[in-house]
């Protein structure tokens, strides 16, 4: 038996409604991950190397913007979407990083449903707009942004026209 059907689904589109707000967790990122992520996905020296991040606009070295929206996902699919019906997304909206997320600073998401609607060119789709939030032990926004989710429908609705 495969991982996917012995996968127990507590959220389908039906569920998701404008409005709610899931607390996702946290993350803390080593020194040594953010080198790491840095080396493979965006080797800027002050995502890099001590020295270079020190004579940098941050100050010390700090993680990529891309591994903290990884950070982010990752809280996402583990306290969430591996409990969904997820399909997987269109897209990101408004991807912004407020502040550097730094090695051992703890991260905490929030996620917000702003919008739900169905599919019009797929009837056992549900379409559901959302805010992403991650603070830093501070208080202080590092990411935010907003994107687009595709989830199964538990009551798939009647086709309507194509138009998305």
């Amino acid at each position: 038996m495969s991982s996917e059907s012995a996968r127990t689904i507590r959220y389908y589109w039906e569920d998701l409604q404008a409005g709610q707000e899931r607390d996702l967790g946290t993350i803390s990122p080593t020194r040594e991950e953010i080198i790491a992520f840095a080396t493979q996905f965006d080797p800027q020296p002050f995502h890099l190397n001590d020295e270079a991040a020190k004579a940098s606009v941050f100050g010390n070295l700090c993680a990529s913007g891309w591994h903290t929206c990884s950070m982010a996902m990752r809280l996402m699919v583990t306290n969430f979407l591996q409990e969904s019906s997820s399909l997987g997304s269109p897209g990101l909206e408004n991807v912004q990083w407020k502040k550097p997320v730094f090695p051992n600073d703890i991260l905490h998401l929030k996620h917000k449903i702003l919008e739900s609607r169905p599919m019009r060119s797929k009837p056992d789709v549900g379409l559901v707009r959302t805010q992403w939030e991650m603070k830093n032990q501070h208080g202080e926004y590092v990411l935010q942004m907003e994107g687009w989710s595709m989830f199964r429908r538990r009551h798939p609705g009647a086709a309507q026209p194509k138009t998305d």
